[in-house]
């Protein structure tokens, strides 16, 4: 526009000074606004430009992030795909994988001896849906035949599930952490429960052991009688009411076992903020892996420990691929 300008004014001098005059000082103005017009409209593209790339580098963060610190796999009574979860099958299975973490569900028979069993896998076994295991003596548990559910057909006891076989404890080289979920159940309740799961672990001498239960009333007790237990607590749907229990509710408590369809940003930053850690139960679908993995849990709880690996790794490969890079 400038050399049209001059251009103008070159042909007009034969024109009157006072009709050349007339037509810059219409001319600048127009220039001028035209210039300013241009370079808003530059800045508010180079603005749209940068939103976006900045919107793509936001996506990219909450999907890969993740890998910078990746959370524990936790396997749900060992791998339950390929074996009767609570079972030693299972649990060799989830070592030959090389899980993070394994969880041992916890029910005392009538008599005060501590199974890795839950009422569910009860009642599975025995075709009895209405069999707990604190209506059964241990020489009655160990009896029942679940050579059709596993190849192991033993129910474990907690030092048998704290053990794979002779001296090798189930605290190996992969495995950074074992829960034990304890179940409170008739007809002893609470009653003891708390010692007798501290001394299992103790005679055990499982390091790594983390205790949750539902009932805060147990978790309580572990706390009472041993500050050096590590603790967690539930937080679930209350079935009474339908609403999500207390968040933060336990002072002495390490991890939260939250359900995952509970989790989200905010419950994670709340947690994380009073130095709890956020771990997600029990994630059996890619999707909802894929979620934990985005909303940052700290370890996710599965029975199905080989496609959470799996979906892990394509992750990861596809997140390289693009180029995020890893800060470690």
């Amino acid at each position: 526009m400038a050399k049209t300008v001059v251009g103008i004014l070159a042909s007009w001098r034969g024109v009157s000074s006072k009709r050349r005059n007339h037509f810059v000082w219409t001319m600048v103005p127009l220039y001028l606004l035209w210039c300013l017009w241009g370079e808003r409209h530059s800045r508010a593209f180079e603005g749209v430009e940068y939103s976006v790339l900045n919107s793509k580098a936001k996506m990219q963060l909450r999907r890969c992030g993740w890998l910078n610190n990746p959370p524990l796999v936790c396997a749900h009574g060992g791998d339950s795909t390929n074996a009767f979860p609570n079972t030693m099958s299972a649990y060799q299975f989830a070592l030959r994988s090389q899980v993070d973490c394994i969880e041992i569900d916890v029910s005392r028979s009538s008599d005060g001896v501590l199974f890795a069993l839950h009422d569910r896998d009860l009642q599975r076994i025995s075709g009895n849906s209405t069999s707990k295991v604190g209506h059964l003596r241990s020489k009655e548990i160990k009896e029942l035949d679940v050579s059709h559910q596993s190849g192991n057909s033993k129910i474990p006891t907690i030092e048998d599930a704290l053990m794979v076989h002779l001296d090798v404890k189930l605290i190996s080289r992969s495995v950074q952490q074992v829960i034990l979920d304890a179940k409170v159940e008739p007809p002893s309740y609470e009653k003891g429960l708390a010692k007798d799961i501290l001394s299992a672990v103790e005679k055990m001498q499982c390091k790594n052991c983390i205790i949750w239960a539902k009932s805060d009333s147990l978790a309580r007790d572990i706390i009472k009688l041993s500050s050096d237990a590590k603790v967690g607590y539930i937080v679930m749907v209350d079935p009474s009411t339908g609403a999500r229990t207390n968040l933060l509710r336990m002072k002495g408590a390490r991890v939260v076992g939250v359900y995952h369809p509970l989790i989200d940003e905010r419950l994670v930053k709340i947690l994380h903020g009073r130095e709890k850690k956020v771990y997600a139960w029990t994630v059996d679908d890619a999707d909802s892996m894929m979620r934990m993995l985005h909303e940052r849990a700290d370890a996710i709880v599965t029975s199905n420990p080989s496609l959470l690996q799996r979906t892990m790794q394509d992750t990861r490969t596809q997140c390289l691929e693009e180029g995020f890079s890893l800060t470690r």
